[in-house]
Protein backbone atom coordinates (compact mmCIF):
# COMPACT_ATOMS: atom_id res chain seq x y z
CA UNK A 1 0.00 0.00 0.00
CA UNK A 2 1.27 3.54 -1.14
CA UNK A 3 0.48 6.69 1.27
CA UNK A 4 1.05 10.07 -0.63
CA UNK A 5 -0.50 13.41 -0.18
CA UNK A 6 -3.07 14.53 -3.34
CA UNK A 7 -1.44 17.11 -5.59
CA UNK A 8 -2.75 20.55 -6.71
CA UNK A 9 -5.50 19.23 -9.42
CA UNK A 10 -6.16 15.99 -8.48
CA UNK A 11 -9.84 15.49 -6.83
CA UNK A 12 -10.12 14.85 -3.32
CA UNK A 13 -12.19 11.66 -2.44
CA UNK A 14 -15.29 13.36 -1.41
CA UNK A 15 -17.60 10.60 -0.95
CA UNK A 16 -15.26 8.87 1.64
CA UNK A 17 -14.29 11.92 3.51
CA UNK A 18 -17.79 12.34 3.93
CA UNK A 19 -18.10 8.91 5.23
CA UNK A 20 -15.91 10.30 8.71
CA UNK A 21 -17.33 13.98 8.32
CA UNK A 22 -21.10 14.23 7.57
CA UNK A 23 -20.78 18.06 6.44
CA UNK A 24 -19.55 18.72 2.94
CA UNK A 25 -19.16 22.58 3.99
CA UNK A 26 -17.34 21.82 6.90
CA UNK A 27 -14.94 19.40 5.40
CA UNK A 28 -14.72 21.81 1.94
CA UNK A 29 -13.39 24.01 4.50
CA UNK A 30 -10.47 22.52 6.00
CA UNK A 31 -9.89 20.94 2.66
CA UNK A 32 -8.42 24.43 1.75
CA UNK A 33 -6.32 25.37 4.93
CA UNK A 34 -4.85 21.27 4.88
CA UNK A 35 -3.04 18.68 2.98
CA UNK A 36 -4.69 15.67 2.07
CA UNK A 37 -3.53 12.56 1.57
CA UNK A 38 -4.42 8.66 0.39
CA UNK A 39 -3.76 5.51 0.66
CA UNK A 40 -3.59 3.56 -2.52
CA UNK A 41 -3.88 -0.64 -2.77
CA UNK A 42 -4.53 -2.21 -5.87
CA UNK A 43 -4.70 0.85 -7.49
CA UNK A 44 -8.02 2.22 -5.54
CA UNK A 45 -8.21 4.83 -2.86
CA UNK A 46 -8.48 2.38 0.20
CA UNK A 47 -8.30 5.59 2.91
CA UNK A 48 -7.68 9.01 3.16
CA UNK A 49 -6.88 11.55 6.13
CA UNK A 50 -6.08 15.31 6.19
CA UNK A 51 -3.30 17.14 8.18
CA UNK A 52 -4.27 20.70 9.05
CA UNK A 53 -2.06 22.74 10.81
CA UNK A 54 -3.86 24.66 13.37
CA UNK A 55 -1.29 26.44 16.17
CA UNK A 56 2.38 26.89 16.09
CA UNK A 57 3.07 23.67 16.50
CA UNK A 58 0.18 22.06 16.65
CA UNK A 59 -1.80 19.75 13.41
CA UNK A 60 -5.05 18.66 13.67
CA UNK A 61 -5.59 15.39 12.19
CA UNK A 62 -9.42 16.43 11.14
CA UNK A 63 -10.47 13.10 8.76
CA UNK A 64 -9.44 9.46 8.55
CA UNK A 65 -11.71 7.49 6.50
CA UNK A 66 -11.28 3.89 5.08
CA UNK A 67 -13.39 2.11 2.36
CA UNK A 68 -15.97 0.10 3.66
CA UNK A 69 -14.32 -2.65 1.23
CA UNK A 70 -10.79 -2.51 3.19
CA UNK A 71 -11.83 -2.13 6.55
CA UNK A 72 -10.52 -4.72 9.28
CA UNK A 73 -7.07 -4.90 7.48
CA UNK A 74 -4.97 -2.68 9.44
CA UNK A 75 -5.20 0.80 6.27
CA UNK A 76 -6.70 2.46 9.29
CA UNK A 77 -3.72 2.21 11.96
CA UNK A 78 -1.77 2.44 9.15
CA UNK A 79 -3.06 6.20 8.07
CA UNK A 80 -2.88 8.00 12.00
CA UNK A 81 0.52 6.22 11.68
CA UNK A 82 1.29 8.08 8.90
CA UNK A 83 0.01 11.10 10.13
CA UNK A 84 1.49 11.48 13.29
CA UNK A 85 4.66 10.60 11.37
CA UNK A 86 4.02 13.62 8.77
CA UNK A 87 3.15 16.10 11.37
CA UNK A 88 6.62 15.24 13.51
CA UNK A 89 8.22 15.58 10.13
CA UNK A 90 6.88 18.62 9.05
CA UNK A 91 8.19 20.02 12.85
CA UNK A 92 5.22 20.33 15.01
CA UNK A 93 5.54 19.16 18.35
CA UNK A 94 1.95 17.72 18.90
CA UNK A 95 -1.32 15.91 16.92
CA UNK A 96 -4.48 16.45 17.87
CA UNK A 97 -7.51 14.58 17.08
CA UNK A 98 -11.53 15.13 17.67
CA UNK A 99 -14.15 12.90 17.83
CA UNK A 100 -17.87 12.31 18.85
CA UNK A 101 -18.76 11.72 22.26
CA UNK A 102 -20.67 8.65 20.28
CA UNK A 103 -17.76 7.85 18.67
CA UNK A 104 -16.89 4.36 20.71
CA UNK A 105 -14.98 2.87 18.31
CA UNK A 106 -13.01 5.68 17.04
CA UNK A 107 -12.18 6.56 20.85
CA UNK A 108 -10.94 3.22 21.49
CA UNK A 109 -8.97 3.27 18.25
CA UNK A 110 -7.23 6.61 18.65
CA UNK A 111 -6.28 5.79 22.37
CA UNK A 112 -4.51 2.38 21.17
CA UNK A 113 -2.62 4.73 18.53
CA UNK A 114 -1.24 6.56 21.39
CA UNK A 115 -3.26 9.52 21.71
CA UNK A 116 -4.48 10.58 25.09
CA UNK A 117 -7.61 12.38 25.94
CA UNK A 118 -7.06 16.05 27.04
CA UNK A 119 -10.91 18.07 26.48
CA UNK A 120 -13.97 18.17 25.79
CA UNK A 121 -15.91 20.76 23.28
CA UNK A 122 -19.03 20.51 24.63
CA UNK A 123 -22.17 20.89 22.26
CA UNK A 124 -19.92 20.82 19.20
CA UNK A 125 -21.50 18.87 17.24
CA UNK A 126 -25.28 20.54 18.00
CA UNK A 127 -23.53 24.35 16.98
CA UNK A 128 -21.60 23.05 13.82
CA UNK A 129 -23.84 20.66 11.96
CA UNK A 130 -27.57 21.16 10.62
CA UNK A 131 -28.39 17.14 11.32
CA UNK A 132 -28.12 15.49 14.24
CA UNK A 133 -25.94 13.03 14.55
CA UNK A 134 -26.62 9.57 16.14
CA UNK A 135 -24.24 6.35 16.87
CA UNK A 136 -24.71 3.34 18.56
CA UNK A 137 -27.57 4.98 20.08
CA UNK A 138 -26.45 7.91 21.33
CA UNK A 139 -26.46 10.81 20.26
CA UNK A 140 -23.14 12.90 19.27
CA UNK A 141 -23.32 16.36 20.80
CA UNK A 142 -19.64 16.79 22.15
CA UNK A 143 -16.29 16.89 20.43
CA UNK A 144 -13.67 14.41 22.58
CA UNK A 145 -10.11 16.05 22.08
CA UNK A 146 -7.08 13.95 21.72
CA UNK A 147 -3.71 14.36 21.25
CA UNK A 148 -0.04 12.90 21.35
CA UNK A 149 2.81 15.02 21.62
CA UNK A 150 5.62 14.25 18.60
Amino acid sequence: MEIRKLHNGEKYPMNLLLEADPSEEIVKEYLTRGECYTAWDERQIAGVYVLLPTRPETAELVNVAVAKEKRGKGIGKELVMHAVMSAKEKGFKTIEVGTGNSSIDQLAFYQKCGFRMNGIDKDFFIKHYHEEIYENGIRCRDMVRLSQDL
